[in-house]
Formats: C-alpha cells, structure tokens, sequence
C-alpha cells in the first residue's frame, strides 16, 4: 500500500537512521520535502493561497511533513483517490495523524470526545432529526433525505458519519463536518482538527478558551460562558498577552501563571504531568446524565479504557493543576462545595424527577417528545440541572444559581408537579385497569416526594425548627437594614 511503503521509508530515511520509527522517532522529520509534496505544491500554492500560507507557518513546514505526508492513501482506503498519479484523501483522520503523534491519537481515541459522534441516533438527535427536521435534505448519500437541523447542528459539533460518494467524493450532507467524533471511512473516531485548526495547528489557538467555545457553549452545556463569569476567565482576559500561549513549552506555574484556559486545567502540562488528550482523566463527575455519576462508570459503558482508572486518580489529576496556583485548604474545600452541589441536586431534583417521570411514562402518549411533559423534564435535566452542576464546576456563581438551580426550581415546582397531578388525576377512574394502577402509583410517588423532607414546604408543612430559623434570618436582614439611625 502507497501509504504503508511511504512511511516505511520514512522511518528508513537518514534523518531516522540512529533510532527506531517508535515514540522517539517523532521528533524528526524527513531532511526536506518529499517529492510528492513539492509536486503538490506547484498546483497549490498558487491555487490554495491560504492554505499554503498557514502550513507554511506550522511546525510541519519546518519538519518538511507536506500535503502528501497527510493525505497520501492506501489503496484500500474507500476515500482514496487518483489525483496527478497519487492516491490521496481529503479526510485526515486520528489514525492518519497516529503515524506521528502516536501517544496524542492514541489518548484522544480512548477519551469521550472521540466517541462524541454516538450521539447520532440518540435522544439528542430525536429533536433534531424529527422534532425540529424532517428528510427535506436529499444528497446521494441520503437518497431517503435527511434533516438540514441536525446535518447544520448536532453533527457540526459531534461529528457525521462521512459517507464516500464515487472517485472519492465525500457526500454533502456528512461533509465538510469538523465534528470532534466524526467517524471515518478508515473506521477511526474523531477529528483532530475539531480542536487543532488546519493546516497551521497553532498551539497558541488550540489553547485558547474561544476554541473550545465552538461546542462547549449554550442551554445545556455552557462551558464557555461559565469560564467567562469565573475568576479564571476574568483573569485570562484581564492578561491574555501574559500568558505566553504560543509557547513550545507550556506548564502552568512556569511559564505562564496569571490564569489556567480550558486546556490548562483538562489537558495542558503541569511541573509533574504530561500534557493528556484524554479530556477525562482529570474529571471527577461526569454530569451529562440526568443524576451525575463517575467518570469511570460512563467509560465502562463505552467500552473505553478509561473504565480503570478511578475518580479519585482523575481528582488528584485535576488537584494538581489547581495547586500550581492555590494552596491545599482552596483546593480541598473547593471540591466539597462542588460535591454539596451534585449532592443536593441529585437528592432534591434529580432522582425524584426522574422516577416521577418513569412512573408517568404508561400515562403518556408513547412519542418521544409527544408529551409537554417529555420537553419539561428533559429541560430540568439537560439544560437547567447542568448549567448548575457545570456552573459550580468551574466556580461561575450566576450559572449555578440563576441559570441553574432557580430554573431547576421553578420548572420542577411550577411546571412539571402541577402537570404530573393533572395526568395523575385524569387516570384515576380510566376504564383502563393498568392506566388506574399506573395513575395510583404516580399519585402515590407524588405525595412521598411532596411530603419528603426536600419539598414539604412546597406543600406549607414546613419543619417549625427550619421555620424558626427562617424567621430569624428574615428578622436580621430587617434589623440590619431599616436601623432607624
């Protein structure tokens, strides 16, 4: 195969003599351009300006890996193609980058933001593919359609499944698509470029926070915006030409310390660890779910390797980025603020919500989203619950509170119990034997959650001892404000 046999020798070339094409042998490149590259860019540079000037001022330029170095194609590869007598490939995927960045590709393959593209077909695409969509988007790939909502949105950033037309023609509908778990022809999860913008990869951009932002923004996972509000973020835009960014080296404590980005705290270099592009292996709550579970739980249900490696390893992880900066106490006392967080949610909204809504489903008309139900509660999870959890992640107050905790609040109390009753009531004397039982049991769940020591006040049964010290409370705010002075 032409791309096997070149990289054979590359690994056989002079510049790699004294050592083996392993771990090592990634530091060096060939001693100038191939070839093919210098023939790709007789066309190119002239037709491709802008491409040509952003991989002239990468890394690769310097290390003469060119335009045929990344696209070259086996001869198997179902996006390969003849192009001026060499088979090449548009895509290039983690395992076309694996041949180099062996360590990088193989990180990032076992982290969930390879598997990203999984979502298709989930509840998430449910919305878009049919709720919002319909099949009005007709490609050769989809000759039954498909729907522009999800082609435009939930695929950009999870990633298509790109679909091979003839002579290599990559379908309209599942390209171009930078999604962060596209999947492949090759059968590879991911893009690098999701993150690591082509065909310059400037380590500078990579790790700038605005790069992250083109995911992780918005009512369900607003990453960005909650960096923004914190003291992190404050600080980074306060001295952003302090940090140093473009960098080889790059450790927090060393070469930069006026504020931690996105990849300082989840991927970057510290004094006693190696930069990861595994994004998990320094978070200790996955809160996705509708009730936040640990890391290694979800990766056991993936399949991935992370499955053995334990919170606690991936809370040390994260510590000691923290303590490039903070002192054990900050540290320490942070995490049991955030883990009162998840708790409170977990036991106040989470698990309640999500057995009233189990109980609710033989109610409800069997359509996913059929039910205002069905959007009430997915909002209370999915959007408000992790606003609040992401929020008291990163220390963004507003988000934990006003964009988190309140909504959860006032869609559970306002919206989803009231509608709960009345569906609970409209089946109670049903002609239908399982529908009685199904409403009894809703019902029934209703006055435990109701009366339960979380929601009893809702139901003006507060405990008198918490009443007195709301009374207190109100008391002192009053005395401490309207002093006759």
């Amino acid at each position: 195969m032409k791309r096997q046999m070149w990289w054979n020798r590359f690994c056989a070339s002079g510049a790699l003599a004294a050592l083996s094409c392993g771990a090592l042998g990634q530091a060096f490149g060939p001693a100038e351009l191939s070839t093919q590259t210098k023939e790709c860019l007789e066309c190119h540079q002239k037709i491709d300006h802008g491409l040509y000037q952003q991989w002239g001022e990468s890394k690769h330029y310097g290390a003469n890996v060119g335009c045929y170095e990344c696209h070259t194609a086996n001869e198997g590869d179902p996006d390969g193609w003849m192009h001026e007598g060499y088979r090449i490939s548009v895509l290039v995927t983690p395992k076309d980058c694996g041949r180099c960045h062996t360590k990088e590709a193989a990180e990032f393959t076992a982290s969930h933001h390879a598997k990203a593209g999984r979502i298709l077909g989930s509840l998430d695409n449910v919305l878009a593919e049919v709720v919002e969509g319909n099949r009005g988007m007709v490609t050769p790939g989809f000759p039954d359609g498909v729907a522009a909502s999800a082609v435009n949105g939930c695929w950009q950033c999870h990633g298509s499944e790109v679909k091979v037309l003839a002579n290599g023609r990559l379908d309209p509908a599942t390209y171009p698509n930078s999604g962060i778990g596209r999947i492949n022809p090759d059968g590879s999860e991911g893009t690098c470029n999701a993150c690591h913008l082509r065909h310059e990869f400037d380590v500078a951009q990579v790790r700038h926070p605005d790069t992250c932002g083109k995911c992780h923004l918005g009512p369900d996972h607003p990453q960005k915006e909650v960096y923004e509000e914190s003291k992190h973020g404050i600080a980074f835009f306060a001295n952003e030409d302090e940090m140093n960014m473009d960098s080889s080296k790059w450790i927090v404590g060393q070469d930069y310390w006026a504020a931690p980005t996105c990849a300082t705290c989840h991927m970057s270099a510290t004094e006693s660890m190696p930069v990861t592009h595994d994004v998990g292996m320094r978070i200790s709550w996955n809160n996705r779910p509708a009730i936040s579970v640990r890391p290694e739980v979800s990766d056991a249900k993936m399949g991935l390797p992370g499955a053995n490696v334990p919170w606690q390893v991936r809370r040390a992880n994260m510590q000691n980025v923290c303590t490039a900066c903070h002192e054990t106490q900050w540290v320490e006392n942070f995490y049991v603020q955030y883990d009162a967080l998840i708790e409170l949610y977990r036991v106040k909204f989470g698990e309640p919500g999500l057995a009233l809504y189990k109980l609710a489903k033989p109610l409800m008309k069997p359509v996913a989203f059929g039910n205002k139900i069905d959007f009430i509660w997915f909002e209370i999870w999915h959007h408000e619950g992790r606003r609040a959890r992401h929020g008291a992640a990163m220390m963004a107050p507003d988000y934990t509170h006003w964009h988190g905790t309140y909504e959860v609040a006032k869609k559970f109390y306002a919206e989803y119990i009231p509608e709960l009753e009345e569906l609970a009531e409209k089946h109670l004397h049903s002609d239908d034997a399982d529908k009685r039982d199904a409403a009894e049991a809703l019902q029934h769940k209703l006055e435990e959650v109701l009366n339960s020591e979380n929601h009893r006040w809702f139901e003006g049964k507060m405990d008198p001892a918490e009443a007195a010290r709301r009374k207190a409370a109100k008391e002192a705010f009053e005395q401490r404000y309207n002093k006759d002075d």
